[in-house]
């Protein structure tokens, strides 16, 4: 069984740092593409960053490019995402999702709370 489990949210202020993991089971993480999406209140879910476990290649929404930075640990299987010079607009629900490279089946986890506070 799939099981995507984040974590690292919580409230920090403008400008500050946080870091969001996400740790999996029940996959080979090396099949999967590794992303993380938000969700902010009255709008729909959005894509924030994902990696490629083949050769590391990570993409970012515009929004987040060269603020967040997304990795992750082979060994652990394990997702991270570092958030730096956070703004309200961060605050969201971060989700993390794995799609199989080959049959390209979505697993979500249950997501973590992000709040910004000016």
């Amino acid at each position: 069984q799939v099981q995507l489990v984040e974590s690292g949210g919580g409230l920090v202020r403008t400008g500050d740092s946080i870091s969001l993991s996400c740790a999996t089971s029940g996959l080979t993480f090396s099949n999967f593409e590794m992303g993380w999406f938000r969700q902010a209140p009255g709008k729909e879910r959005e894509f924030v960053a994902a990696i490629q476990r083949r050769d590391d290649t990570t993409n970012y929404a515009q929004s987040v490019r060269g603020r967040f930075t997304i990795s992750s640990d082979n060994v652990k299987n394990t997702l991270y995402l570092k958030m730096n010079n956070l703004s309200a607009e961060d605050t969201a629900v971060y989700y993390c999702r794995a799609t199989h490279l080959m049959l390209r089946s979505d697993y979500w986890g249950q997501g973590t709370q992000v709040t910004v506070s000016s």
